[in-house]
């Protein structure tokens, strides 16, 4: 018998027919588990704000939509900018952010991408295959500053 024909051979299969090979951390021989796109989404969202350089997540409209939508009570503000996919062991994201002015665009961006990684395969399991990052808009300061109250005359 050849080396490729053993090989074959001792391929081994859980009860049910799972390819022994093809488990990760979320398919055992006494039971899987699945994550919802919701939970990496989360993670992705907090990973991102983790990382110094990053002002918010989400695009403008989105982040004034989310804003209205948090006050209502509706909503998740963590998911806000983050689209995500989900297979049985794999994630693949998208976001969507606001740097700070000042900042440098590539690190921070990888920064966050290096964030990301590490903590969706650290908290879920799952091995990220890719995150793209758009950079929407720049935040300098003082854009925050709520100038509605003042009068333009006395």
């Amino acid at each position: 018998m050849s080396a490729t024909e053993t090989q074959t051979k001792t391929t081994a299969t859980t009860a049910t027919g799972t390819d022994l090979a093809t488990k990760g951390p979320l398919v055992t021989d006494t039971g899987s588990t699945t994550i919802a796109d919701g939970v990496v989404s989360k993670v992705a969202g907090l990973a991102t704000r983790e990382v110094a350089g990053v002002y918010d997540v989400g695009g403008g409209a989105a982040r004034a939509l989310g804003s209205a939508v948090a006050k209502v009570g509706v909503g998740d503000r963590l998911t806000q900018g983050v689209s995500v996919e989900v297979g049985t062991r794999e994630a693949a994201v998208d976001l969507t952010v606001v740097i700070e002015y000042g900042e440098s665009i590539p690190q921070v961006t990888e920064a966050v991408r290096q964030n990301v990684i590490k903590r969706i395969s650290g908290i879920t399991g799952l091995t990220v295959t890719e995150v793209n990052i758009n950079v929407t808009d720049l935040h300098f300061a003082g854009d925050d500053e709520d100038t509605s109250d003042e009068s333009r005359v006395q």
